[in-house]
């Protein structure tokens, strides 16, 4: 009778994370992602052209924009969180997917920060007269956007990405103080952006009908974030196995 301890099976977190399994679970999850926002993104955008007001007495007639602005800024500081995590998962826990979740959600997390940059430059434009200013908030997301481009370009400067992967995280993490910052900047400095209108005592400083709908556009911009992180992802995978494949083809060419 053998005294050796049995294997200690994968627990179900490891499971789902190997990347075969990620890709056979995943795959049903795109339909149905896909349908919810777009369903969610016509409900929301009914809902800003026909149900909320035009205008507000503390925005003024530029309210609109705020259904495209506030899920984009939401989103960049959203993805980077992901990020975050993913770096952690890459360091200490050695997560299979760990590194290609962080490298598949830079580009989404720099394209949502720009499109929360523009959008504040319209409505700032006509709000305070003018399209940029160096306070804290904004200046503080543009080093963000810059933290994304950085992280892009670090992930494009290797070609070994496990080895880039661990950089990368590292990276990540020195570059997550940058978010507090971002959160907190209206309240330690003096800035043009208002405090917070939902998350606050006594209830949101807003109209029904206008946090209603800021609520749908963000939830469909989040389900949007998903899918296309999904998508990301999978092609990160296919894409990794198709290298190996052509450095083993490659390495076979050689020795034969």
């Amino acid at each position: 009778m053998s005294d050796a301890a049995p294997l200690k099976q994968p627990n179900w977190f490891s499971r789902l994370a190997h990347p075969g399994e990620f890709l056979r679970w995943s795959k049903p999850m795109l339909w149905p992602l896909g349908i919810a926002t777009a369903m969610l993104f016509a409900i929301g955008l009914y809902m800003a052209l026909f149900v909320s007001p035009g205008t507000s007495d503390n925005v003024g007639p530029t309210l609109r924009i705020l259904y495209m602005h506030v899920p984009n800024a939401w989103l960049s500081q959203m993805v980077y969180a992901v990020m975050a995590v993913a770096a952690l998962g890459t360091l200490i826990w050695r997560h299979p997917l760990a590194d290609v979740a962080n490298k598949a959600a830079a580009p989404l997390g720099a394209a949502f920060t720009a499109l929360a940059l523009y959008t504040g430059a319209l409505w700032g434009r006509p709000t305070w007269g003018t399209f940029w200013e160096w306070d804290g908030r904004m200046t503080s997301t543009l080093v963000l956007l810059l933290i994304y481009l950085g992280i892009i370009a670090l992930w494009r400067a290797f070609d070994d990405q496990l080895r880039a992967g661990r950089i990368v995280a590292v990276v990540t993490l020195v570059g997550a103080i940058n978010i507090p910052i971002i959160k907190f900047s209206v309240d330690w400095w003096q800035t043009l952006h208002q405090g917070s209108s939902v998350l606050v005592s006594g209830g949101p400083r807003m109209a029904p009908e206008i946090l209603a709908t800021l609520l749908v556009m963000v939830v469909a911009f989040t389900l949007l974030f998903a899918m296309l992180q999904i998508v990301s992802i999978r092609t990160e995978i296919f894409r990794r196995r198709a290298d190996a494949m052509s450095r083993q083809a490659a390495a076979g060419g050689r020795t034969a």
